[in-house]
């Protein structure tokens, strides 16, 4: 098959490239510039999620696309827009682009449990699935609300202009795994702060960790398994704490390498304080001691998915970052 991966020079992108051509399949990428380096023998397409051009030669001759491009800043933008509008608007770019390809079958969108897991009260016990949708209206980071509005977007036009065309939808949580550059995903960050000694404690946040290679693995089942045809997956390992995390890093880890990593509990209080200073802690201040759960059922028991644990992708992270020193 012919396969589009929209953002290919990312993270997650990069990893669907390798298994797509692992399994003898032919990728073609899209890049905001041609400086950007792609994987090797990838044909690359310039195709900017915030214009028009180029998205009709990306999709053209292909068979299936990923569409795994979106905006992830490391730091909170000037306005909620900034993240929301191409989010949104690029997703749907992708989809019209699809649509109108004629060979295009089916469109797997690369969303986030950002789009599942926020904006609710406390509710201790609670398993999040598929059938959760954030609140976007609630109190909560321009990111989380750019991932849900794109994703109700895609699946508002594939009901009402969607044509043929079929979509299936990936929900990751935090995405780890070995990197092989500078160039990494944000959520790769809490990661090295704890070990760079960047982080004075561990804050009452919980959250999903999965590993970026069983991340690529549901694309490439979500894009050709019947099954998978309207579906969206939640994309999720295990939930741990922040200590949770510390604990596998010392646990891990040669002592000389995790002597930074936090040991001592940093109080939602202080994590409260420092959010009048900095905007940036300001967006986790919402989720303090809400202890998260959530399913991989869907996943497993509709596509066969087996992921690798939490532990496994916290310490391939953490080595790799090493070799990369």
């Amino acid at each position: 098959m012919k396969v589009l991966v929209t953002g290919g020079s990312g993270f997650i992108g990069t990893y669907c490239i390798r298994q797509l051509q692992d399994q003898g399949h032919k990728v073609r990428t899209t890049v905001r510039s041609l400086d950007r380096p792609v994987p090797p023998h990838v044909e690359a397409v310039v195709a900017d999620l915030a214009h028009d051009a180029g998205w009709q030669s990306a999709v053209q001759g292909c068979d299936y696309v990923l569409h795994v491009a979106s905006p992830f800043p490391a730091s909170v933008p000037k306005h909620e827009d900034d993240l929301i509008v191409p989010a949104r608007e690029g997703t749907l770019r992708v989809l019209r682009a699809a649509r109108d390809s004629g060979t295009v079958r089916r469109v797997v969108v690369t969303s986030s449990f950002a789009a599942i897991g926020y904006g609710h009260p406390a509710r201790p016990g609670h398993v999040f699935t598929e059938a959760d949708w954030t609140d976007p209206t609630a109190d909560v980071s321009a990111y989380v609300k750019s991932k849900t509005l794109a994703e109700r977007a895609a699946w508002d036009f594939i009901a009402k202009q969607g044509g043929d065309l079929e979509l299936a939808v990936v929900n990751p949580v935090a995405v780890l795994g070995p990197v092989f550059s500078k160039d990494y995903a944000s959520s790769i960050g809490l990661i090295k702060r704890m070990l760079d000694g960047g982080m004075p404690g561990c804050p009452p946040l919980w959250f999903g960790v999965v590993d970026v290679r069983d991340v690529a693995d549901l694309h490439l089942r979500a894009m050709v398994d019947p099954k998978a045809k309207g579906e969206r997956f939640l994309c999720a390992a295990e939930f741990l704490s922040v200590m949770d995390v510390a604990r596998v890093l010392k646990r891990g880890l040669p002592a000389a390498d995790s002597v930074k990593v936090p040991t001592r509990n940093l109080p939602a209080w202080i994590v409260r304080l420092g959010a009048i200073f900095n905007k940036d802690a300001r967006q986790v201040v919402p989720e303090l001691g809400k202890v998260k759960q959530a399913s991989n059922a869907k996943a497993r028991q509709l596509l066969g998915w087996q992921p690798r644990s939490a532990e496994e992708a916290i310490l391939a992270t953490a080595l790799s970052l090493k070799q990369l020193q």
